[in-house]
């Protein structure tokens, strides 16, 4: 038995327009992990699988500043911190593995503060998506809108990029 309550997951913007009833299979299927302050949650292109609902802390999204080129020890690792996500705002992350075809995390989350969260599986979440066709509907209307909100913010960041890049090289 789940430890998460309705009250843990109300402010989820993942769970918008659900009743407290229909909140009901995700404290049933989410399972409770902490992480400490410093610890990585998982690497970018560690294989994906679940979900994560940040209950209470704050943690920071990066990812790697260039693409591996070739099988080589001297590969950057160096990364860049895209954002810090803080439970006030019910904040979700890790569903690009869902539905990316190599199943891959996209970047690197850890934890900035000691953090609690719920984690749903893959398997988990598309079960409760499937058993109430109305839920999975707004479910997945709200997925759409995270990630579409997400990717106008990249290309917002990608046109600054190629804005100050283009400026360097007419100098």
């Amino acid at each position: 038995m789940s430890s998460i309550t309705e009250k843990d997951i109300a402010n989820f913007e993942l769970l918008a327009g659900l009743t407290a009833k229909e909140h009901g299979p995700f404290c049933t299927y989410l399972i409770e992990k902490r992480y400490p302050a410093g610890e990585i949650v998982f690497n970018e292109g560690d294989k994906g699988g679940e979900i994560y609902f940040l209950l209470s802390g704050e943690v920071e999204i990066s990812q790697a500043l260039t693409l591996p080129m070739a099988k080589s020890a001297e590969y950057d690792s160096r990364a860049k911190s895209i954002i810090r996500l803080s439970s006030e705002n019910g904040p979700v992350f890790g569903e690009v593995s869902f539905f990316s075809n190599e199943d891959k995390r996209t970047a690197t989350v850890k934890a900035i503060t000691d953090c609690r969260m719920g984690v749903l599986s893959e398997k988990d979440f598309f079960q409760i998506l499937v058993s109430d066709k109305q839920v999975g509907y707004k479910i997945l209307l709200n997925l759409i809108r995270i990630v579409c909100n997400r990717l106008v913010t990249a290309n917002k960041n990608v046109l600054k990029l190629t804005t100050a890049l283009s400026l360097i090289l007419e100098k």
